[in-house]
């Protein structure tokens, strides 16, 4: 018998598998539905033009896939570093601070953004996914020049 995978367990390796890009893996680690938010203007979720049309809700494994394939479509692959600053657990929960470092592919150029991602893990599986992030540094990364 497996042993149950602690909530730092699965953050460790949600971290891991996000770091090797491998989106099939990633949503491995997600429950069938997920509550899943994202710190962005709702008027901007899922808006047709977008420059970054990967911020919007989701409430599905596959539906977190199709996040992480996004956000590796619209940034260059070798520009990309996350560094974590602190993983805080209490019980089911977690919440990972760190800063991203990106570049946008549509514009090419890079950005810095200070995020708190906030995850609740129940019988190995994420249920919740809310990211925060210094949305302002994507939006101009992303938004292109007059």
């Amino acid at each position: 018998m497996e042993t149950p995978k602690t909530t730092r367990d699965t953050v460790m390796d949600l971290l891991s598998r996000i770091g090797t890009g491998d989106t099939d893996r990633i949503a491995e680690l997600f429950a069938e539905t997920v509550d899943w938010r994202l710190d962005w203007p709702e008027s901007e979720h899922g808006r047709a033009g977008s420059p970054t049309p990967w911020i919007r809700h989701r409430t599905t494994r596959s539906e977190a896939a199709a996040n992480f394939r996004e956000i590796a479509e619209h940034h260059v692959p070798e520009s990309v570093d996350t560094q974590v600053e602190r993983i805080l657990v209490d019980d089911t929960d977690a919440v990972v601070l760190g800063e991203i470092r990106q570049t946008a592919r549509p514009t090419g150029r890079a950005y810095t953004a200070w995020f708190a991602l906030h995850v609740t893990v129940e019988d190995g599986r994420i249920t919740r996914f809310h990211i925060y992030e210094d949305s302002l540094s994507v939006a101009q990364a992303f938004t292109p020049a007059d």
